[in-house]
């Protein structure tokens, strides 16, 4: 199976340099073309709490084709120097089922974060690099006031990873798949720490 996605370019949604960190670009996914490298990722154990494990290629592309055809979901796939690091994945919260468990304001943009496997051991502040770029992204649009993440409640690694990044817990909700723990970063965060 196939560790990189095609070589074909793909204009940036978002793409921030931090130095000594590279250059990450968001791309959009392309179902049919990033195929074998997400079906991959979301098929490893490390993986599980994404809730594919079981998943054929076909499962796989079927669900991102359809995000693909929505405009409140969007798949991206996250290059770092050109190389794939993360699938990224962003809804509108009151268009999303997360939307009948917890009260959705105005300004609320939900996230979905799939950080890809490491080449060799793992690089110290490659998570937080990562993150501190999907904040910058999602916050780029002033209409965003609050990122929403809501990760499987077992999952206590991704967890303390949004609290170290400046996320506020919020209340444990029970959705059809899973039972998820909310998470909020406001913009008023940001402002408080420029």
């Amino acid at each position: 199976m196939p560790s990189e996605s095609p070589a074909r370019p793909r204009e940036a949604v978002y793409e921030q340099t931090i130095d000594g960190f590279g250059t990450v670009s968001i791309v959009p996914l392309d179902p049919a073309a990033d195929l074998d490298l997400i079906h991959g990722w979301v098929t490893e154990e490390r993986a599980r709490f994404w809730g594919m494990l079981d998943h054929s290629r076909e499962q796989v592309l079927e669900i991102y084709e359809y995000l693909d055809s929505l405009t409140t979901h969007h798949a991206y796939l996250v290059q770092r120097d050109g190389e794939p690091a993360a699938l990224f994945q962003t809804y509108e919260p009151a268009a999303d089922p997360v939307g009948e468990c917890y009260e959705v304001q105005p300004g609320d943009f939900g996230v979905h974060l799939l950080i890809g496997p490491a080449d060799g051991a793992p690089e110290r502040g490659f998570t937080g690099g990562l993150l501190s770029v999907f904040i910058a992204y999602a916050l780029a649009d002033p209409e965003h006031r609050r990122i929403i993440v809501e990760p499987d409640a077992r999952n206590t690694k991704a967890i303390e990873r949004m609290v170290r990044a400046g996320f506020q817990l919020g209340p444990e909700i029970d959705k059809p798949e899973k039972r998820a723990r909310l998470a909020f970063f406001s913009r008023d965060t940001v402002e408080r720490r420029g």
